[in-house]
């Protein structure tokens, strides 16, 4: 077992000098021959091709030509590293459309973390919970935030914004993983299908939704029409920030 837990909880301490210290240059020991970054994308490789459950320390030491002790000269345990994966597969936020308005600004956010999430399927429950955000973490709630500056939005008003399209973005992405990638309405539709045969006069509003979805050829668009409805409620408040 990984040393930093038994227990899956992180060295709090620890974790925040990790994440948002510069790290300095042990005193004493040998000279590091590793860096964060290359551990967090060792883990976030092994992530990607089998899950988070196959990231061990020794899997990833192994992946980097170290020991497993020699890893724990950087990294405490695997809270820690998780930690530092999520900062690495999430990344930095990427610059909004240059003169966007907030409604534009935040659609661009919420897809581009949708896709963070969707490239990284592990992610989706490693930042589920009370935990401590990292750098680019908090460089996403920043540019959440800032695209409403001037609204008339209040404070806990834009951070609740920024949750709201975050899980969206995350609940989405998690059924798209649970999902075939070839044509995710389609086996949704088939899988409803087989449950309400000989059913229909008991599910006859769902029965007719289907049916009607299957003869448009409609597409899966969950992610549009739940971010536009979402962009759509948060224009109803801002406007009625302005009248008032």
């Amino acid at each position: 077992m990984d040393r930093a837990d038994a227990g899956g909880r992180a060295d709090k301490r620890k974790l925040y000098e990790l994440l948002w210290e510069t790290p300095g240059t042990p005193r004493r020991g040998p000279r590091p021959t590793l860096t964060l970054a290359d551990i967090a994308r060792a883990g976030v490789a092994i992530a990607d091709a089998d899950g988070l459950a196959a990231v061990t320390m020794q899997r990833v030491a192994e992946s980097l030509d170290v020991t497993k002790m020699a890893l724990y000269r950087y990294v405490p345990g695997k809270a820690e590293l998780v930690a530092l994966m999520i900062e690495t597969a999430i990344g930095e936020p990427p610059a909004p459309p240059p003169g966007a308005g907030w409604r534009e600004q935040l659609d661009h956010w919420a897809r581009q973390i949708y896709d963070r999430f969707r490239r990284h399927p592990w992610s989706i429950p490693a930042t589920v919970g009370p935990r401590l955000p990292g750098p680019n973490e908090m460089g996403w709630l920043e540019r959440a935030t800032a695209a409403l500056t001037g609204t008339g939005l209040r404070g806990a008003e834009l951070l609740d914004v920024a949750v709201l399209l975050l899980g969206h973005a995350r609940g989405l992405a998690q059924q798209d993983a649970a999902t075939p990638a070839d044509a995710p309405g389609q086996h949704r539709e088939a899988a409803f299908t087989v449950l309400l045969r000989g059913r229909e006069e008991h599910f006859p509003a769902v029965t007719a939704a289907v049916r009607s979805a299957a003869a448009h050829n409609a597409p899966d668009q969950a992610f549009d029409f739940g971010l536009a409805r979402i962009l759509d409620g948060i224009a109803l408040l801002v406007e009625r920030r302005k009248r008032s």
